[in-house]
């Protein structure tokens, strides 16, 4: 199995029969506001282009998951690309009206911890809270994926989320063989951050059974988390052996 890491959250899943893409954000570098104003620099986003190597894969898509419907995990340019290749797409029940609003060919939905079919697998909902404190309340509803396919790890999804019981219950309970984890720690310009703090992302590395995979990283201007302070502080937990952090376009093998 491949994982291509395209931007942000955006990556494609390849195995021997089905390519599928997860949260896309397929716009140009800076066709999207700031997400925050004064406590980050007011960059537009995506605050880095889309790698050319990327594109050839999105030729071959047959299916895409989305995890909530923020323009950093689905955009304009997304929206067009999933309709006109009729692009099947997954993704939560509270969010099936919107995006089928929006013309896209949903085939199915999925529900908090029902397992379900998935391409001759399965597929579970898993709960996500976006952010901590008051500030989850109006991120909206969000929802990670654990998947297995035939002949592929096992893959948990994360999106965007803090730690919480659910995540530990996936990481220590489902022991998946790749666990992707949004941590560039996004914030506003009010409240406590949209995604785990540096403690909690060295937390779900130790409670992770087998490697993890670092994204949501450098590509959006309300993300403070580097690649290199993250590898820093996984490097001083002892932990850097465990986790994939890749550059935009990087092509990850999982056996």
């Amino acid at each position: 199995m491949k994982i291509h890491h395209f931007r942000n959250a955006t990556l494609v899943i390849e195995t021997k029969e089905k390519v599928i893409l997860v949260d896309p954000m397929l716009g140009a570098k800076g066709t999207q506001p700031p997400f925050t104003l004064f406590r980050f620099k007011a960059r537009k986003n995506p605050i880095v282009s889309l790698p050319d190597s990327c594109l050839p894969i999105l030729e071959k898509v047959t299916h895409c998951l989305i995890t909530h419907k923020h323009p950093d995990h689905i955009d304009k340019d997304a929206e067009k690309y999933l309709k006109e290749k009729n692009i099947p797409v997954i993704c939560s029940e509270k969010d099936a009206k919107h995006f089928r609003k929006k013309e896209l060919n949903v085939i199915q939905t999925l529900e908090y911890w029902k397992k379900e079919n998935f391409l001759e697998g399965s597929i579970t909902g898993i709960p996500a809270r976006h952010g901590y404190g008051f500030i989850a309340s109006p991120m909206g509803n969000v929802m990670g994926f654990y998947i297995e396919l035939p002949n592929a790890p096992s893959i948990y999804l994360s999106a965007d989320t803090i730690y919480t019981e659910a995540v530990d219950k996936v990481l220590k309970e489902y022991k998946p063989a790749i666990s992707i984890v949004a941590s560039g720690t996004a914030q506003l310009d009010f409240g406590q951050p949209l995604l785990m703090r540096v403690d909690d992302i060295v937390k779900f590395v130790r409670n992770a059974p087998n490697k993890v995979l670092a994204n949501h990283l450098e590509a959006v201007n309300h993300c403070p988390t580097t690649r290199k302070g993250l590898k820093t502080r996984l490097q001083k937990e002892g932990l850097e052996e465990k986790v994939f952090i890749p550059n935009d376009g990087e092509i990850i093998e999982i056996s």
